[in-house]
This record gives C-alpha cells, sequence and structure tokens, in this order.
C-alpha cells in the first residue's frame, strides 16, 4: 500500500490565504488516506473534489463551487477537442548496454542505437523514446521507484550464450592483435559484461573504426589506468585527444 503523510508530498511554498487552500486539501482528503499506487491516487482525488469539495458552500462565493459552475456554464466557451498531453522533453545518450537513464531508473532501447543520441518524451505515466522522429520504444514509468532496470522484449539479445559460442566473437577478434594495451581493454571490459560481451565489443570496434590510432589507443590506456569502461566518455577523451591536432587555429603572428 502506498501511505501518504500529511506534508509529505505537498511542499507549500505560499502564504496567507494560498496556503490556506493547502492545508484543506491535507487536511481534509489526505489525511487517514491511503492509495495502492498513483493511479490510485489521482482516481480518488477526482471523485473527493466532485463529491465533496466541490458541493460545499464557500464563503466567498455565496454558494458551492458547483452551484457557481452550473450558473456560469450556459456563458463558458468550448476548449478544443484535443488537448495535448503534458510531458518533458530530455536528450538522452543510449548507454554501451542499451539504456537511457532517467531519474536513477533505466529504460530499454533497440541495441543498434547504442551510442546514439535521442530525445525522451517523460510523461507523468509513461516514457517515451523517439529518435529520428520515430517513437523507437515506450515504456510505464516507474514512479517512486530507484535503480531499477526496465526492458521489453525484443530490445536486446539475450545475453546467456550456449557452448557452441564459447569461441572469441568477431568483434573480440578484429579488435585484438593490434596493441597490448587495447587487448588488456578488451580483457577488462568482456569481465564486466554479461556473456561474450558483443553490445560493448561492437560499440568500441566502432570508435577504433572511426577514430585514428593514436588518440583511440591513448584514451584506452587512460581507461585502463583508471578502471574505466563507459565507451561513451572514452569517446569524449578521443575527442578530447584529437581537438588539438585537428582544430588548431593559428595566431595573429603565424597568419603574418
Amino acid at each position: 500500500m502506498l501511505h501518504v503523510r500529511i506534508n509529505e508530498h505537498l511542499t507549500v511554498q505560499t502564504k496567507a490565504r494560498v496556503e490556506r487552500l493547502f492545508s484543506y486539501v491535507e487536511g481534509n482528503f489526505l489525511a487517514g488516506r491511503a492509495f495502492s499506487d498513483w493511479f490510485d491516487l489521482n482516481f480518488q482525488a477526482l471523485r473527493w473534489c466532485t463529491e465533496v469539495a466541490n458541493t460545499k458552500t464557500k464563503r466567498s462565493l455565496g454558494m458551492s463551487p458547483e452551484a457557481a459552475y452550473l450558473m456560469e456554464r450556459p456563458h463558458l466557451l468550448l476548449l478544443p477537442p484535443y488537448v495535448p498531453p503534458v510531458y518533458q522533453t530530455l536528450a538522452r545518450l543510449v548507454d554501451s548496454e542499451g539504456f537511457v537513464h532517467i531519474d536513477t531508473n533505466r529504460y530499454s532501447v533497440p541495441e543498434k542505437l547504442i551510442g546514439k543520441r535521442v530525445q525522451v518524451l517523460k510523461f507523468w505515466d509513461r516514457i517515451e523514446v523517439v529518435h529520428a522522429n520515430e517513437r523507437v520504444a515506450e515504456h510505464q514509468r516507474r514512479i517512486a521507484e530507484h535503480d531499477r532496470r526496465v526492458s521489453l522484449a525484443g530490445h536486446h539479445q539475450p545475453s546467456s550464450r550456449s557452448s557452441s559460442h564459447s569461441s572469441p566473437s568477431p568483434e573480440e577478434t578484429a579488435l585484438r592483435g593490434h596493441s597490448q594495451i587495447l587487448d588488456s581493454f578488451v580483457a577488462e571490459l568482456k569481465k564486466r559484461s554479461a556473456g561474450r560481451a558483443i553490445r560493448p565489443l561492437k560499440r568500441l570496434l566502432d570508435l577504433k573504426r572511426t577514430y585514428p590510432d593514436e588518440p583511440f589507443l591513448a584514451a584506452c590506456g587512460k581507461a585502463l589506468d583508471f578502471g574505466l569502461f563507459d565507451l561513451a566518455r572514452i569517446e569524449k577523451m578521443i575527442l578530447s585527444c584529437i581537438a588539438g591536432e585537428f582544430f588548431q587555429i593559428p595566431d595573429e603572428e603565424e597568419k603574418s
């Protein structure tokens, strides 16, 4: 059961008349109630507003809010037939395991988007992930939960492998044998990943093929020294290494 205490979920930062409105809800709706989840809380709140709060006579109106509404209703204008839902837009980078991080929880996306930037629409009850103007994932939002890992079927390949897959993967074979630093990094990366570490090794191979060898190996060496195996951060280290070589701007004396 979800127990809500007075003043626990409503932080009042207003004074005088406005503060009394918060106090009315806390003392008359929240007090003594229990809720099974956030959906139940919203359902009970709507019912209480309709059956209790709006039927009570208000001194400032000289009548109940419901009676005032019935008097004003003939003069009101209809809203548009569709009201867009309220959501917060967030930018996220898909991590090396195929998840986006929202409020300490992790939500899965298709593994083909590892290392890609996506747009996350955070609704009150769900999470939607959009890439290239296409919705690629939708999850029920985990409210009041922390450090949860939420996965959908079909987003990731099974991490377990049979004995027939005990040999090195094509990605590992392509990475090994070029440098002792890279061999050591691959070995440590496999220790920290499930199965044959296909996804992180594939991402590492993409980095190797994308960037020059010298900054790539230098970043891998520093990552080994610090025990860092987040490939998104390693890519930033590679970019930092090559920034000075490829984007140097000559000063005024050199131009002359």
